[in-house]
């Protein structure tokens, strides 16, 4: 059953970064809703991958066939889209156009490729990605030995703030790597693998929902660096502050299972589309905003340009390039299978 409610958090998850990717790019609002923070979006959708992957399989037996349509499925949403356009982004590099995303050699290439390193938004790919692979792990504990995820994410989370989350970045034979960003993200895909193992099992009281919980999401706004009140170091360490991944799983919380499921802001047609192209919109809005800022234009007709053409070029990635594609990887699969 489709848990509408998650989609709008994906659509809020991508115009998160879109306008904290504006307002650096242009300076509305003096820069103030960007300068990183569009990273408690990237947090969003870690969260949101973490409860899917749990809550889509975590119910199923880990079998041999299973974990190869988990991964087929996974390759198939995540890995076309991007692969055309850290391609084409290559391509250009070395044309000396960097129009998408800077790739100027082939080792930084197989950084992306390989899932290693990512430039820019790209970033946020290798840690899903190899989330993808320690889940397939996860999985199989949750069939017999669920108590053991529990215990290695308190495990995890105590060595990575001992550790101060090791910088682990650096060359391979030339290629670049970058497992910081990867440790930096696990907490968030891990608190939403334990929400999505318990969905099916946490029973709400009807008396402590309310449609009034959708202000929690006031709380993002509330950790912008330059707007909240918190004076400590949480403001801008960002990833790397449990005081950080705590509100953000509070949130991910109120809006999940406090909201009641009819919420008409959450649930609703313009969301469901949103959340749909969001992966596009995330991948492609970035080069359109650089190109849309040389336009003479008002910054209020540069952000109505901006996001007009970052949904429009999204939609038309999902619906002739994405979603055909996807489906067309499941069917090869499965005939190549029943061939065999």
């Amino acid at each position: 059953m489709e848990i509408r409610k998650l989609n709008a958090l994906r659509a809020l998850a991508a115009l998160i970064v879109f306008v904290t990717h504006f307002s650096d790019v242009s300076g509305w609002f003096s820069g103030r809703l960007g300068g990183g923070a569009g990273a408690y979006g990237v947090m969003l959708f870690f969260m949101l991958s973490g409860f899917l992957m749990a809550h889509l399989y975590c119910s199923q037996t880990w079998s041999a066939a299973n974990v190869r349509r988990y991964v087929i499925a996974r390759i198939a949403r995540i890995v076309p889209l991007y692969l055309v356009i850290v391609t084409v982004s290559f391509v250009l590099s070395l044309m000396d156009n960097n129009g998408l995303y800077t790739i100027p050699n082939a080792a930084a290439l197989m950084g992306h490729l390989l899932f290693l390193y990512g430039d820019s938004v790209l970033w946020s790919i290798a840690p899903e990605v190899q989330f993808y692979v320690v889940f397939i792990g996860l999985w199989a504990l949750a069939m017999n030995k669920p108590g053991f995820i529990y215990l290695i994410v308190v495990v995890v989370l105590i060595a990575l703030f001992f550790s101060n989350f090791p910088k682990v970045y650096g060359e391979f034979l030339g290629i670049p790597y970058n497992e910081f960003n990867v440790l930096r993200s696990f907490p968030y895909f891990f608190v939403g693998v334990l929400f999505g193992m318990n969905h099916r099992k946490i029973d709400i009281p009807d008396y402590l929902k309310s449609h009034w919980f959708i202000l929690s999401l006031v709380l993002i706004v509330l950790m912008y660096p330059s707007f909240s009140p918190i004076t400590s170091d949480a403001k801008n360490r960002m990833w790397l502050s449990y005081e950080v991944l705590l509100v953000m799983g509070s949130i991910f919380f109120a809006i999940l299972y406090l909201v009641p499921d009819t919420n008409v802001l959450l649930s609703n047609d313009l969301t469901d589309f949103l959340g749909k192209i969001s992966y596009s919109l995330y991948l492609l809005h970035l080069p359109i905003i650089r190109i849309v800022e040389h336009w003479e234009f008002s910054v209020e007709l540069k952000l109505l340009a901006s996001l007009s053409l970052s949904i429009a070029l999204a939609y038309l990635s999902f619906r002739y390039f994405e979603y055909p594609i996807a489906q067309w990887i499941k069917r090869q699969v499965s005939t190549s299978r029943s061939v065999a």
